[in-house]
């Protein structure tokens, strides 16, 4: 009989508090912050508080958020070939001018050290990491901070990319502050993976205890659409055609609405004749996680990316069609990258297998019109494309 093959994983949407970055954090006494209680069963753990009034006085830690061996045997345990990690939220954006620029230095070696020393799991598989670095993105740095941050992160070789907040330096990725940041990362072709922090106003979710359950699933995609659609009504997309970026959460709401916003901004005489192509079009120019855990979903998001070089003029007929046959939808896919937000959404009650790599992989194997050519590039393949890596 014959062995199937292995089939390649790499997952991108991976997050770390290197170790550095957590005992900054336990120095702390207010949001964001490490800290040390007993729990219901009597037992010191310590908790994370990334906000204030997070529900449940914010989420137990364990060696999972900083162990590079549980990382990698997390990587063993579900067939990881690849990770690209990133630094988990909040990022630096609490800190002062000169505090964060040297803070980020320093863990973009960090990382680089992560990523690049005995990169091997308990199993003894040869896993390689690879990771996206931090810039000092806070109101009052100098421009030249950001750009010798740009220029550290490049000469690093495994740092692929940039994580990044919702916030720019304070003001929203559409600031003008950032242009010559816009600039430096696309000349640099390095990947910027838009990542969340703050959610919605919580006033919104009520007084009922829902744990984070709301500020996760709604709060998070909430604030991503938000960003990359400021993004692009901003015209950065159009001033940087080359610039990659990468959206977590399957980009939050933006492709469920993207043709009420090409609405709204054909109706609107400030935004209209703004950009240069129908709203549309930019998804098209965009990179998405997988990580949606339905196949429906990751199928609708492939057939919105897919379609988008119909709206390459604003106002053209060829935007009137709403097709979206199965050539649709495997293009989008070309744009879709595989993820498992570990450490966040361990498995409860001791299951061996984590759900947000089971459920994401089902996913990607259940999409209608996808054939295995485009499923395997979800997995893996696209993610080598984009990062410029072997495996």
């Amino acid at each position: 009989m014959a062995v199937a093959s292995h089939r390649l994983l790499v997952d991108i949407h991976t997050h770390v508090y290197l170790p550095r970055y957590a005992a900054f954090l336990r120095a702390r006494s207010n949001a964001p912050r490490i800290f040390t209680r007993e729990n219901a069963e009597g037992k010191t753990e310590e908790r994370l508080l990334i906000l204030d009034g997070e529900p449940s006085g914010g989420r137990p830690m364990g060696p999972q958020f900083w162990d590079k061996v549980e990382k990698l045997n997390f990587m063993e345990r579900h067939g990881i070939d690849i990770s690209v990690v990133s630094s988990a939220n909040p990022w630096l954006d609490f800190l002062p001018a000169s505090t964060a620029h040297q803070l980020a230095s320093e863990l973009n070696n960090d990382l680089e050290e992560y990523c690049s020393s005995s990169p091997s799991a308990a199993g003894g598989e040869l896993k390689q990491l690879y990771g996206f670095g931090l810039l000092p993105l806070v109101p009052e740095v100098t421009t030249s901070s950001l750009l010798d941050t740009v220029r550290q992160i490049s000469a690093l070789p495994h740092l692929k990319g940039i994580i990044m907040g919702s916030r720019g330096l304070g003001k929203g990725l559409d600031d003008d502050a950032l242009e010559s940041v816009w600039a430096a990362i696309q000349k640099a072709r390095l990947v910027v993976f838009l990542h969340p922090h703050y959610g919605v106003d919580g006033k919104e979710w009520g007084d009922k205890e829902n744990g984070h359950v709301l500020p996760l699933a709604l709060g998070f995609p909430f604030e991503t659409t938000i960003a990359i659609t400021r993004l692009i009504l901003s015209g950065v997309l159009d001033r940087y055609p080359d610039l990659r970026i990468l959206l977590a959460h399957s980009g939050g709401a933006l492709p469920q609405l993207s043709s009420r916003l090409a609405s709204c901004i054909d109706h609107d005489p400030v935004v209209a004749s703004r950009l240069k192509h129908d709203a549309r079009y930019y998804l098209g120019k965009l990179y998405f996680d997988a990580v949606a855990y339905g196949s429906e979903e990751l199928g609708f998001v492939s057939d919105v990316i897919g379609r988008s070089d119909k709206f390459v003029k604003s106002g053209s007929s060829a935007g009137a069609s709403k097709g979206t046959g199965a050539a649709t939808r495997r293009l989008g896919s070309r744009r879709m990258l595989f993820g498992t937000d570990h450490p966040f959404f361990p498995p409860l009650g001791g299951a061996e297998k984590w759900k947000s790599v089971v459920e994401n992989l089902e996913a990607i194997d259940g999409v209608h019109g996808w054939d295995e050519v485009d499923k395997d590039g979800v997995r893996g393949t696209n993610a080598l494309s984009l990062f410029g890596l072997r495996s």
